[in-house]
């Protein structure tokens, strides 16, 4: 029996999947996988129904087309089906920029994703050769609440950046909060203009989408989205236009857990919808890891959980290099910026008192008042607090508290 990602499984699973196209076939998604995304996406209603029960919804997407068809279809099952038969894809655009596609016969196409249950074909936008360089390299999925604290975003974003600056391929979905930050985090890597990246705005991450790549982000995050498509790419299972509603969000966390080599919660409370990549990424045997927080915090309360359970404890970006027994997890990594070093101590070699208020940041006192009560005069706690925020090592976030951060801007 082959294992999935092995090389026997791969070629089994291609040599089997090229008996569904054509020969004229010779780009993209075969037709067999095309009618696929078709029948998701005629099925939305169904399986946004489903999406209650997430353990349900999975085992109804690993299912053939006839057998999901059959489970959901309801009184709409024989037409559906009648449209199934008939189905012939609609001649893609030859666009420059448009998305491309690929399926499980295309030998670009993830190897993560050819065991059962994974999608079986992915629109690409940033272009599928790109998407086979960054998935042909270590991959990290850094996950967490859609409404984070300034710490948690500010974790995310040096993950992001150290990792990225190490050769890692960052990937997370289009989302606020965690997700976003870091695909900021990655595109603050600066990068050659030579090669392959010529012409890239900033260090690539990949972007796991619930809806169609037409519709897949809110206006808030179009910004973002552009900017990860010119440096990485967003994939997407479902066509273009079609809204994955909550069931595609479930779908595209199943493709997230199943792409990475590492899931690392950043910050996320205790709950299925926060916890849901890293409790699938476990039902995968994929490595998961998590940053501690603080105890009182609701949003460390997930992150907590999931260390408890055995999940492997991260402080920063060396400790998820060496889960991946990657050079540099102990050391500064080759061509990494200083936030990629996974350094313990950025501030030791600040003057006792700048250190003493820095330390005290992070233990939590995050405003003047807060440092104040602690015992420190006013006028020097505000000094000091403007000497950290212009060397780099603290950041202003909201309702005026300071957030560690690394020197590395």
């Amino acid at each position: 029996m082959t294992q999935p990602g092995s090389n026997e499984h791969t070629r089994a699973a291609r040599a089997t999947d090229t008996a569904g196209g054509t020969a004229s076939e010779a780009a993209g998604a075969c037709l067999r996988y095309r009618r696929r995304a078709w029948l998701l996406s005629a099925l939305c209603g169904p399986l946004e129904r489903c999406a209650r029960d997430r353990t349900r919804l999975l085992e109804l997407l690993a299912l053939a087309d006839r057998e999901l068809l059959a489970a959901v279809g309801g009184r709409r099952r024989a037409e559906l089906a009648d449209a199934y038969e008939r189905y012939e894809a609609p001649p893609a655009p030859a666009l420059e920029g448009r998305p491309q596609s690929s399926c499980r016969h295309r030998e670009e196409y993830p190897r993560a994703l050819l065991g059962s249950g994974a999608p079986h074909m992915l629109e690409v936008a940033g272009g599928v050769e790109q998407l086979a360089r960054l998935t042909a390299a270590p991959v990290v999925a850094l996950v967490g609440s859609r409404a984070p604290s300034d710490y948690g975003i500010e974790m995310a974003g040096s993950l992001a950046r150290g990792l990225v600056a190490s050769g890692v391929s960052v990937l997370a979905s289009l989302d606020a909060g965690i997700a976003a930050a870091a695909h900021l985090g990655a595109l603050e890597v600066p990068l050659p203009p030579t090669g392959t990246m010529r012409g890239r705005c900033g260090g690539p991450s990949i972007a796991v989408t619930g809806g169609g790549l037409d519709v897949c982000c809110p206006a808030r995050l179009q910004s973002l989205y552009a900017r990860v498509r010119s440096s990485g790419c967003a994939i997407a299972e479902l066509p273009s236009r079609c809204d994955g509603m909550r069931w595609g969000q479930l779908a595209a966390e199943r493709t997230l857990a199943a792409l990475a080599d590492v899931t690392v919660v950043v910050e996320a409370d205790d709950t299925p919808g926060d916890l849901a990549p890293a409790r699938i990424a476990q039902k995968l045997d994929k490595t998961v890891a998590a940053l501690p927080g603080r105890v009182t915090s609701p949003l460390s309360r997930g992150a907590h959980a999931l260390l408890l359970d055995g999940a492997k404890l991260v402080r920063g970006p060396g400790d998820v290099l060496e889960l991946l027994h990657l050079p540099g997890a102990r050391g500064q990594p080759p061509h990494a910026t200083p936030a990629a070093s996974g350094s313990r101590a950025p501030h030791s070699g600040l003057r006792l008192d700048l250190r003493a208020i820095f330390e005290r940041v992070g233990a939590g006192y995050d405003t003047p008042d807060r440092l104040a009560r602690a015992g420190t005069n006013a006028e020097e706690i505000l000094h000091a607090l403007s000497e950290l925020e212009l060397i780099g090592l603290l950041t202003r976030g909201e309702g005026g508290r300071y957030v560690p951060r690394d020197a590395a801007h």
